[in-house]
């Protein structure tokens, strides 16, 4: 309960956003893409959730903007950066309580620039796994990452 706590006051005192959409979690810092990305990677990798790939998901996307037309980026998004990551100790925790919920590993997070803002959303292992043997691990899991990624955000918002 503490924890919890500390995390909401971080998210007041850092003007941190938490979810519109149902099982997204959402934060948005005025930081430039980049310096938000690389904090966020450094602090994954700091608690033991190491990233494993780095899809540069808007580069890709702009090998199609010709071919799309009007079509492509009508958000006009500046930036989409994912990491993906994992636990090792995680993904075999959550193999022995429900082996159905190893659609989640490996966990990512994606990092957008909109509108002179960044957004880090991440797809929240307990409403995936709602009602799942796994419940309390994927509650674990998630505050281990959201700790993580808000550790991230404020370092580079001091």
């Amino acid at each position: 309960m503490k924890k919890v706590a500390v995390l909401l006051l971080l998210g007041v005192f850092f003007n941190i956003c938490q979810a519109e959409l149902a099982g997204i979690r959402h934060w948005v810092l005025q930081q430039d893409l980049e310096t938000a990305y690389e904090s966020i990677h450094k602090s994954l990798e700091e608690n033991k959730l190491f990233v494993v790939f780095e899809p540069n998901i808007g580069k890709n996307l702009a090998a199609f903007a010709e071919r799309w037309g009007e079509d492509y980026n009508r958000n006009n998004l500046q930036g989409i950066r994912s990491m993906v990551f994992c636990s090792g100790w995680y993904a075999n925790q959550v193999s022995n309580a429900d082996p159905q919920l190893l659609a989640l590993c490996p966990l990512h997070i994606t990092l957008y620039r909109h509108n002179d803002m960044t957004h880090v959303v991440f797809v929240s292992p307990t409403h995936v796994g709602k009602g799942s043997d796994a419940t309390v691990l994927l509650q674990q899991l998630e505050d281990r990452v959201s700790a993580a990624v808000e550790s991230g955000i404020a370092r580079v918002q001091q």
